[in-house]
């Protein structure tokens, strides 16, 4: 016999998952901030405008920095670790590519000095 329920998932409100400061842990999930779901949510939201998705994670970086610094002045938060934490996985920004522009220059520069 099958059972057919409604489906509660898309009437059901989803919580937004952000931070809570200055500890920055996910409000929903208390995983570090930016979790898994925040950053699935921010690629979604930033798609179409990277270097806006970059920009964004920078001012987050900072105030991160500045409130987690703030709670252990002592041992202070690893640059490296915030760095992958809030920046490294937010995409190509990242990762400077050449411009067809660019590309075409090198490798013309590439075969005359051939």
């Amino acid at each position: 016999m099958c059972r057919t329920a409604p489906d509660d998932r898309a009437t059901t409100p989803r919580r937004p998952h952000l931070p809570l400061r200055p500890l920055w842990l996910c409000r929903v999930c208390a995983a570090p901030w930016p979790c898994p779901v925040a950053r699935l949510t921010l690629r979604q939201e930033y798609a179409h405008d990277q270097i806006a998705l970059s920009i964004y994670l920078c001012t987050v970086l900072h105030d991160a920095a500045t409130d987690l610094y703030r709670l252990n002045p002592q041992g202070g938060p690893d640059p490296r670790a915030l760095f992958t934490r809030f920046l490294a996985w937010g995409g190509t920004a990242w990762r400077p590519a050449l411009s067809d522009t660019a590309a075409t220059r090198a490798e013309r520069h590439h075969v005359a000095t051939r």
